[in-house]
Parts: C-alpha cells; structure tokens; sequence
C-alpha cells in the first residue's frame, strides 16, 4: 500500500520506500531523506531572481548574492519531475525536512486493510 506524502512523493509501506507519485520509480528507503535519492541541481540565484540595477554599474542589484545563497533543486531520476526546492547557503548538505514514524503508518493503513 501507498500512502501519499506530498504532491510528488508517496511512501510504499510495504517494502520501505520513497515513490515518485508520478512515474512509481523507487527513489530512497523511507526511514531516511527522500533527497538522497533524487538529482540535484543547485542553481545560482541569479538566474532565477534576476538584479534589478545594473550590475556593472552598482554593487548591490536586489539580486540574491551567491556566496550567499543558492537554489537546490531536486528531481526524480525517472521522469525528471521536480519534487523539491530549497534556498541553502553553498555547500550546506541537503534539508531532512520530513520525517515519519513508518511503523504506526504500517499499523494504521495496512493493520485496517488486514482487519
């Protein structure tokens, strides 16, 4: 059984797994970050949230600064849909921004579909 997490990500609790909602590809065992399983890109901000002044002419354009700051974008290996962003600083490691307790999930989805 599936159980939908978010928009692109469901958990299959029967063999321990993130999903990609969209193609069923198998992306990272569930107790850990789905992030370890998908394709990273971090993107220079610049690109995204472009400097309103000049940069030749002015040192600070409105424009996020990317010793500072980059976009992180994460897609499923499968289909390519992109299933997360996150702003981080260079370098910092990926965000474990969920985390569930898959044995109460187990008890409360697949004890209801056995009783």
């Amino acid at each position: 059984m599936k159980v939908k997490m978010t928009e692109y990500l469901e958990i299959n609790l029967e063999d321990e797994t993130w999903c990609c909602r969209k193609c069923n590809h198998a992306i990272a065992p569930a107790r850990s970050n789905y992030k370890e399983g998908l394709l990273v890109y971090a993107r220079d901000p610049r690109e995204i949230h472009r400097p309103i002044l000049n940069p030749d002419l002015y040192e600070y354009t409105f424009a996020p600064d990317p010793a500072w700051v980059q976009i992180v974008e994460y897609y499923c290996p499968e289909c390519a849909t992109m299933v997360e962003v996150d702003y981080l600083p260079p370098g910092h490691p990926p965000l474990y921004d969920m985390e569930f307790d898959i044995d109460a999930l187990k008890e409360r989805y697949l004890g209801k579909r056995r009783g």
